[in-house]
This record gives C-alpha cells, sequence and structure tokens, in this order.
C-alpha cells in the first residue's frame, strides 16, 4: 500500500493559526509580565518562540520563551531506545508565574505528563496552560490543551507531521497514512 500524504494546514493557515493562538493568549492571561513559554524539544520549542514573536507583534512585549527537554521524566523510555537529551534552558524562576507549555502535536498525553513533572523542578507556577499546533486525539491520560490550533481526528496508524520554515524549510502540517 502506497503511503498516502494529505495537507491539513497550508504556510498561510499555519501563521494564522499562530496568530489565533497568540491571541487566545494573550486574552486569557491578561497580565503579560508574568507569561512564560516552555517549547518542549524538538518542534513546541520552534512553535514556542513563533508564538511569542507574534505576542510582541500584538503587544509590544517581549515573553520569556525557555526550552524543555523532558528525555528523563517519560515512563516510556525502555521503550523508546536510547536518545541524547537536550538542554533544558528556563529563562527565570518559574513561581508565581503563568507558565504556557507548547508542543506541536498532542496524542497520547505522555508528553505532556512528563512536562509537568519536569517543569515542577523550576518553581511553583501559578498556572499552568498547554498551547499545541495540533490535537489529534487518542489520550491515554486526562490532559486537555487549554489553546488548540487544529483539532484533527486521526487513526491510531496515522501520524501528523508539523513542519516549520526554521527546521524544515517550509510550514504546514501533513496528515501521513501509510
Amino acid at each position: 500500500m502506497a503511503t498516502k500524504i494529505v495537507e491539513i494546514l497550508s504556510p498561510d493557515e499555519v501563521r494564522r493559526t499562530i496568530t489565533r493562538i497568540a491571541s487566545q493568549i494573550i486574552e486569557k492571561a491578561g497580565n503579560l509580565d508574568r507569561l512564560v513559554l516552555l517549547g518542549i524539544y524538538t518542534r513546541g520549542v520552534n512553535l514556542a518562540h513563533l508564538l511569542a514573536n507574534q505576542i510582541e507583534l500584538l503587544e509590544q512585549i517581549k515573553v520569556p520563551i525557555g526550552a524543555l527537554d523532558i528525555t528523563f521524566y517519560r515512563d516510556d523510555l525502555d521503550t523508546r531506545g536510547i536518545r541524547t537529551p537536550e538542554r533544558t534552558q528556563i529563562p527565570c524562576d518559574l513561581t508565581d508565574k503563568i507558565v504556557i507549555l507548547v508542543d506541536d502535536v498532542i496524542y497520547k498525553g505522555r508528553t505532556i505528563r512528563a512536562a509537568l513533572n519536569a517543569v515542577t523542578e523550576y518553581g511553583r507556577p501559578e498556572v499552568i496552560w498547554l498551547a499545541v499546533l495540533v490535537d489529534r486525539g487518542h489520550r491515554q491520560v486526562p490532559i486537555h490543551p487549554d489553546f488548540t490550533g487544529k483539532k484533527l481526528p486521526t487513526a491510531k496508524e496515522e501520524q501528523v507531521k508539523v513542519y516549520f520554515e526554521e527546521i524544515d524549510g517550509k510550514d504546514g502540517v501533513e496528515l501521513i497514512n501509510n
């Protein structure tokens, strides 16, 4: 059977989706002085930067951005094989901050569960919200995004691939059916 690839979000739709999520964050957060975006490696970090840039464009406020590696907080290390961890970079003490975890795709929810455990190492935020570009369903833990770009019902055997210009040379989201 041939691999079937369907474009879910075009480059323009990715840009508009990021603008919409940034606007929703601004509206919900209220006080942007306490806002911190933490991207989950790999594409969550890029998405966090894109959201921060859009928030700055809309509100003229520079939002601190961090990068979170959750490798050692995962509950499935034995099934994932050897992985070289990235460097976690937290821009400030997270105590009493409005922290937004940012990831490209939420699937089973286990990555976010691990990220929540990792965040507690860096302070006690007032609140932690979750922003994702694509929610494909199939949760195994009770985690739900606060900001979602696109809800995309998928079959378990399908894959969702997010592309960002900075990493991949193009922006977009594809659904891949093998």
